[in-house]
């Protein structure tokens, strides 16, 4: 940002704070409502009556209404089942009041009201905490999408890699890995993972999904959000929240069936443990076999997730969390097909696996511990440290020749390898790896008043250490040029060549080293963030800065450190009080882990993004609609050498590359019983320049890894009255359009346009309800895939065809 900027930005700031002296100041009021036993109300209307100001209580109870004119009103608290309580209030200019209620009823009999508020309620008004945004996503001036837990019910997603992106606008998945990484592109980039506001990506390849048993919803923020978040892309992240406790004793306990042997359990316990009720759990368990509609191919899991919190007083607050998942599955690339005849040239149940092949176990392990005090009743301090810890055991798949192939291996004129159409040499390498990370935050929210202007602060520190390790050096071929693996025509008996026998006899450690698997990163940063609101907060102006500086090291190199300040000026504008237009400019740096083929030294990306938008709330905020569009720049990103051998992973950098869209989306309540969630993007990502020495690549190339035109939606009825009442039934779709491959090298044939239909049924009365859903009604073959050039073939990962799953699900 240029001085001449500098100078019109503190210029106009000046204007607007002088035009907003005469502007009368509104009141706020706000306040926490419990129930009988002092547990907090959640899920509680509180309106002004006559008016349209209302709130909804949060799991604390707390509300908050705000932009209200002084004057004499009646405050209205209602909820199906409970009493209406009235009572009058007198709100003066520019005063913030705080005002406690307590219903008489107890949690017993609130809790069906509770389970009936929730029901259906794709739409959330407020981002989590972790976010650090005290802000409803209204006024945000970005494009946040909140996925509810709600809807992951309803739509029977097990893990962050079941179909959880057809409800956000534009999002695909870079590579199907399978139920082991998420791997999710989001603006023509792949996009950072985070959980609970830590950054959990300590490699390409992790982390290892979530399964959703312990998670409450999922925020996906589009565009950078790096200067609070720690280290991201400009692109986007999603940040998985986990369940807390609530302070309500309650649980519930689900089985499912489905095709292909799928078995699962999952149980959540959430209560207190002291009469007082400062004293909180909420426990999470989770266990279920999963098998495949390709032979010999399974992913088994089980999740224990406990959560402690303890309010120490009216003023601080402790939570601990631990979330320990096991995996134990089939080897990374069973699901990988490959073949000379193009994409879907052999059936869509064919695996190149190699039955008795010893399964890959996954242990993950994370710690969190939170803090958070409040100063006063403007000013919040919060710190939190985690701890993850990733220890895999396994294999990974992937073919060493494809035919047709032919080859004069000792250079004496005669062809001694040679394969026919729908021959492969199988191969088999080791894939062992352990990854820790240690990260630390702290930040304190406040807010204030100059004059007529009101401020919002966010300030805080960020630290982190991550650090990776992999054995990939070992591989084996289990097939011979002289008895090869037909695709065409499998036999899964034993090898002609023979099962692998890696050498582990020696550290993880040492082998990590030798095989050049061994990658670090240290990071320390700190933020400053004022959210300047004029007009009586209609119009509101972001300035933010962060500074960061970063050590790192991949692939068993030097480290290599840098440091970057990365600015943000945001403004958002409320048209009136559900209608906000908005623009923002912020920039990224994040450090990449890569080996360039000369030797140059790897530095971290650096990006910008543009991006302006306007935010609708319909019917007093039972449904919402989002419109944005952006353009990001980004500098100096690694990708895959095009050049690259097999076992060779040198990485390029390939100068700048730009991605711009349009993105919207629909979500919450139309109408009682009615709920939609609908979303398109148009994405276009190219390259812009291309850097010196760069070959394979040229300007104007189309980057791999997504969909131009990504369209989903979701539909859910239930019946609200009469004999039929519960019943309801769900439709969605998903279809991608122009599709790029995950590769520079697109082969002769492109994807085709991809459509997906599923749809499902429910029931529930009283605490059970049943959920039946069929994914894939039209039976499509349905697959992703690219084109490798040193094999001269095409590989797809082919989905699952018409499958269902049955739910049971019971609430005390």
């Amino acid at each position: 940002m240029n001085a001449n900027i500098l100078k019109k930005l503190v210029f106009s700031i000046m204007l607007l704070c002088s035009l907003t002296t005469w502007a009368q100041d509104k009141a706020v009021l706000s306040g926490k409502i419990t129930l009988s036993d002092n547990t907090p109300a959640e899920n509680i209307m509180i309106a002004l009556k006559g008016t349209i100001h209302s709130a909804v209580t949060n799991a604390q109870g707390s509300y908050e209404i705000k932009n209200i004119k002084p004057g004499t009103y009646t405050v209205r608290i209602s909820a199906i089942g409970i009493a209406t309580v009235e009572e009058s209030i007198t709100l003066t200019s520019g005063e913030s009041q705080s005002k406690d209620f307590m219903l008489s009823e107890s949690p017993e009999q609130l809790k069906e009201v509770v389970i009936d508020a929730a029901k259906n309620k794709y739409k959330t008004d407020k981002p989590s905490t972790s976010l650090r945004l005290n802000t409803p996503v209204l006024e945000i001036p970005q494009n946040i999408q909140i996925v509810s837990n709600q809807t992951l019910q309803d739509q029977q997603i097990i893990s962050m890699s079941d179909g959880l992106i057809r409800n956000v606008s534009g999002a695909t998945r870079l590579e199907h890995w399978g139920d082991m990484y998420a791997n999710i592109t989001m603006r023509g980039s792949q996009i950072q993972a985070f959980r609970n506001g830590f950054n959990v990506v300590s490699s390409f390849w992790g982390p290892l999904t979530e399964d959703m048993s312990f998670v409450d919803h999922i925020e996906f923020v589009k565009g950078p959000a790096g200067f609070m978040l720690a280290n991201g892309d400009p692109s986007g992240l999603y940040n998985v929240v986990t369940k807390k406790p609530t302070g309500q004793t309650k649980g519930e306990v689900s089985f499912t069936l489905g095709s292909f042997d799928l078995y699962r359990t999952s149980l959540d316990l959430d209560g207190k443990l002291s009469e007082d009720g400062k004293l909180l759990y909420r426990l999470n368990l989770s266990a279920q076999n999963k098998g495949s509609f390709r032979p010999y191919e399974h992913n088994d899991r089980y999740v224990i997730a406990p959560v402690v919190s303890y309010q120490i007083d009216d003023q601080t607050k402790v939570t601990a969390e631990y979330n320990y998942q096991h995996a134990n599955m089939t080897e990374v690339g069973s699901y990988y097909v490959f073949g000379t005849g193009g994409y879907a040239s052999a059936p869509r149940n064919t695996t190149m696996t190699q039955p008795g092949l010893p399964d890959t176990k996954i242990d993950d392990h994370s710690v969190y511990v939170m803090l958070e005090h409040k100063l006063d009743d403007n000013w919040k301090l919060t710190g939190q440290l985690s701890y993850f810890n990733y220890q895999q055991t396994g294999y990974s798949s992937w073919p060493t020749s494809v035919g047709p192939y032919a080859a004069d291996t000792d250079g004496d004129g005669v062809t001694e390898d040679l394969l026919a159409p729908g021959e492969v040499i199988r191969n088999v390498g080791i894939w062992d790896a352990k990854s820790t990370m240690k990260l630390g935050q702290v930040f304190v929210n406040g807010k204030f008043q100059t004059g007529a202007v009101s401020h919002k602060i966010l300030a805080g520190l960020d630290m982190g250490n991550k650090n990776y390790m992999a054995d990939w050096g070992q591989s084996h071929n289990l097939d011979t040029f002289e008895n090869p693996f037909n695709v065409l025509a499998p036999n899964y008996g034993y090898p002609a060549n023979g099962m692998p026998v890696f050498d582990r006899t020696t550290s993880l450690e040492e082998r990590a080293l030798i095989a050049g698997g061994l990658m670090d990163s240290k990071y320390s940063a700190g933020y400053i963030q004022d959210e300047i609101g004029f007009f009586e907060n209609k119009l509101r102006l972001t300035l933010a800065g962060r500074y960061t500086y970063v050590s790192q090291s991949s692939w068993g190199g030097a480290p290599i450190s840098d440091k970057h300040i990365t600015p943000r000026v945001g403004i958002s504008y409320s048209v009136n009080e559900s209608t906000s237009v908005y623009g923002l400019y912020d920039q990224a740096f994040t450090p990449q882990s890569g080996i360039i083929r000369n030797g140059d030294n790897v530095k971290p990306l650096t990006g910008n993004n543009t991006e302006f938008g306007i935010k609708k709330d319909w019917f007093n905020g039972d449904w919402s609609t989002s419109l944005s569009a952006y353009r990001i720049l980004k500098k100096n990103e690694l990708t895959g050498d095009p050049l690259n051998l097999p076992n060779e992973n040198y990485s390029i950098v390939f100068g700048e590359k730009r991605a711009q869209g349009i993105e919207f989306d629909v979500r919450g309540k139309i109408t009682d019983g009615l709920n939609v969630i609908a979303n398109y993007a148009f994405t276009e990502s190219i390259v812009n320049e291309v850097a010196n020495g760069v070959t394979g690549i040229k300007k104007g190339d189309v980057v791999p890894g997504y969909s131009k035109h990504v369209a989903n939606a979701w539909i859910n009825y239930t019946i609200q009255s009469g004999v039929l009442k519960g019943l309801g039934a769900s439709g969605g779709f998903t279809f991608l359009g122009d599709r790029a491959t995950d590769t520079w090298s697109v082969g002769l044939q492109k994807l085709p346009d991809y459509f997906k239909l599923d749809g499902g049924l429910s029931y529930e009365k009283g605490k059970v309800k049943l959920t039946a859903n069929m994914f894939n009604i039209l039976n499509k073959y349905l697959y992703s895939g690219s084109y490798y050039a040193y094999l001269s073939a095409y590989y797809w990962q082919a989905e699952a065809p018409r499958n269902v799953r049955f739910s049971v699900t019971y609430k005390f």
